[in-house]
């Protein structure tokens, strides 16, 4: 075998290698966060299972008021245009779209099928997460954007935090894929890990769209029968439709 055999032997198993201890690093990742949303679920469900008939009206009440702002939030937001993967034409609408908003996330994109998978992804988590603004870019009709953000690869998400760009999600390599063998769900753990989507979004979307859009006292009513029904010793399934927060594409 010549030498040069050899080495591309030796290069070719090297980046094997790599390639390997990359993808158990992001599974790792995604495991942990899994199981940190998993561990805050059994905390609340414990504490649920203690609560008395008063403790119940108690947190109805509360949870009353908290939806009633919810649904305040919801209107603003929907005002705003969440809950829809906004297009940006260029860089001025950029800086006027991250104003004032807590949280947005921006997809870098060019026609590639990549970036339609970034797209997909995307489409699909906005409508559950409506605290969080989602927008799309063409990056090569923004050559100055592109520049000042330093966006070198594609396609990458810009996180915005009160109107700063606090990080970045460079390619695909973060969730587990480099085409579109990825759920939808991973996405959404790495933007939770990063703190730009929150858990409590999705269950009111998930409530909201159980009750086929019915009011949030509505949906009150079913936490407080839930809880009864723990209290009790009753089961159910959290595996069931209502309760799987999946949304695999």
């Amino acid at each position: 075998m010549c030498a040069h055999t050899r080495y591309s032997i030796s290069i070719s198993f090297s980046h094997r290698h790599l390639l390997a201890r990359k993808t158990t690093q992001i599974e790792n990742e995604l495991l942990k966060t899994a199981h940190q949303v998993e561990q805050q679920l059994d905390d609340e469900l414990h504490k649920m299972s203690k609560l008395n008939e008063e403790d119940l009206e108690d947190a109805r009440r509360k949870r009353l008021e908290e939806m009633r702002g919810n649904q305040t939030n919801r209107k603003e937001y929907l005002r705003r245009q969440h809950g829809e993967v906004n297009q940006l034409m260029d860089e001025k609408e950029f800086f006027s779209k991250m104003k004032g908003e807590e949280k947005m996330v921006c997809h870098f994109y060019r026609n590639s099928e990549p970036c339609k998978v970034m797209t997909k992804h995307l489409r699909a988590l906005a409508p559950m997460h409506l605290e969080t603004l989602f927008c799309e870019i063409d990056a090569e009709k923004s050559p100055y954007l592109t520049e000042k953000l330093k966006i070198f690869m594609l396609p990458t998400l810009a996180l915005v935090s009160k109107e700063k760009v606090m990080d970045y999600i460079v390619g695909m390599d973060d969730f587990g894929g480099g085409g579109d063998d990825f759920p939808t769900k991973n996405v959404k753990l790495v933007l939770q890990s990063k703190g730009m989507v929150d858990e409590e979004g999705e269950r009111m979307y998930a409530l909201k769209a159980k009750n086929g859009g019915e009011d949030d006292e509505h949906a009150a009513e079913m936490l407080k029968e839930r809880a009864r029904n723990i209290r009790q010793g009753r089961k159910f399934d959290l595996n069931s439709d209502d309760e799987n927060s999946d949304f695999d594409d």
